[in-house]
């Protein structure tokens, strides 16, 4: 929030509208419009706030007491500031969540990308097979988009195999308010995955129901605030989870990544073409490791080559409708490297031939959804002659 426009009639004002522009790290909102500030003093240019956590625990501690001395401490009288931490009754956590909520109690909590009014662009990125590239692909380009000032979030779906925290390098837990539950945040993409509420690397073993039931939990549990993207990483294949996602998010649009290798590609097009059955749309495909740069400049084609064309090729003739071939991912050790460390190669290394590649995909497809609602249409109706 910006600060007022207009100068403070007291001290008293002052402080209310320094704290006003604090936000809560985790919800990104005022720390005033949630309710954590339960009251201060002023004396001889001290401040005292009482300020109210959701938990008890909460990581994110010092960040509010640095951000909260910061604006307050711009005050010419004020010195020094002093905060006192509480917790949140059960009571205040159920007004907070209701806040959150935009003011509904529903016993089964809605999916806010699925309503007609939603503004979030939802790309599930899709593979026929495992070992394409498809998770390193899904937190680069959210890396990408959050970089361009979006706000991105990042579903972890791929339940099995679950990798984006480390790859985004996640190492705090989510947050939990009464029923809602506080995605945690790195390089300014918000992310959840079914990793963060096992113990260690356990096995995940679960079937069609239990898979469903997560990955509704994962879009209306989770307190995602407005995201201008959305981002899905799913496990390969046209399994429950594609199922499912089609059930539940039936405006997502499909990115599916592929290798040059024809056999890669004859998969991914199964991929891909499960959009006919679910009606939705494919955004384009992505090649993936589609060469290795030598130290002479040349190229080695690994895995072949034509792979990623030949699906957009396929998939277009199948549903009637172009699907690009959205760039060619050059195979490149950093990408892995820069994986393992928690730092996507585009803020690593965004010069590398990688990061660029994905840059350019991530600027095809930076685009808000723009809503309808309110808007006029243009139509015009003829009136009915008598």
């Amino acid at each position: 929030m910006a600060p007022p426009t207009h100068p403070a009639s007291t001290l008293e004002d002052a402080i209310q509208a320094a704290l006003a522009t604090v936000d809560d790290p985790e919800i990104r909102r005022p720390i005033t419009d949630l309710g954590m500030v339960a009251g201060f003093t002023v004396s001889d240019g001290l401040v005292k706030v009482d300020l109210l956590l959701t938990v008890a625990g909460c990581p994110l501690r010092d960040k509010l007491t640095n951000d909260i001395t910061a604006a307050l401490t711009k005050i010419p009288s004020i010195d020094r500031v002093e905060i006192n931490f509480g917790v949140m009754t059960e009571e205040q956590r159920k007004a907070l969540q209701t806040t959150l909520r935009g003011g509904g109690d529903s016993a089964e909590p809605v999916i806010p990308f699925a309503q007609p009014g939603s503004r979030t662009r939802v790309y599930a990125v899709a593979s026929g097979k495992g070992g394409v590239g498809k998770s390193s692909v899904t937190v680069n380009l959210a890396a990408a988009l959050a970089q361009r000032g979006l706000s991105v979030g990042v579903i972890d779906a791929d339940i099995y195999g679950h990798s984006v925290p480390r790859m985004l390098g996640v190492e705090s837990k989510p947050t939990r308010v009464e029923e809602m539950i506080m995605p945690p945040q790195s390089h300014g993409v918000k992310v959840i995955s079914i990793g963060m509420f096992t113990s260690g690397n356990a096995a995940v073993v679960w079937r069609g129901p239990m898979l469903h039931r997560a990955l509704q939990q994962f879009l209306a549990d989770v307190y995602w605030g407005d995201l201008d993207v959305l981002l899905l990483d799913l496990p390969p294949g046209t399994g429950d989870v594609a199922i499912s996602l089609a059930q539940l998010l039936p405006n997502a649009e499909i990115l599916v990544v592929t290798t040059p290798q024809m056999a890669a590609a004859e998969v991914a097009e199964r991929a891909g073409a499960i959009a006919l059955q679910t009606h939705q749309r494919l955004v384009g495909v992505v090649e993936n490791m589609s060469w290795l740069e030598l130290p002479d400049g040349s190229r080695m084609e690994v895995f072949g080559t034509g792979g990623g064309q030949t699906v957009a090729d396929s998939l277009s003739k199948t549903i009637g409708a172009r699907v690009p071939l959205l760039g060619q991912i050059p195979l490149d050790t950093r990408v892995r490297e820069a994986g393992d460390a928690g730092t996507p190669i585009v803020l690593a290394d965004p010069d590398a031939p990688a990061a660029k590649a994905l840059d350019g995909v991530a600027d095809k497809l930076a685009v808000r959804r723009e809503s309808l609602v309110g808007k006029p249409l243009g139509l015009l109706v003829n009136a009915r002659k008598s």
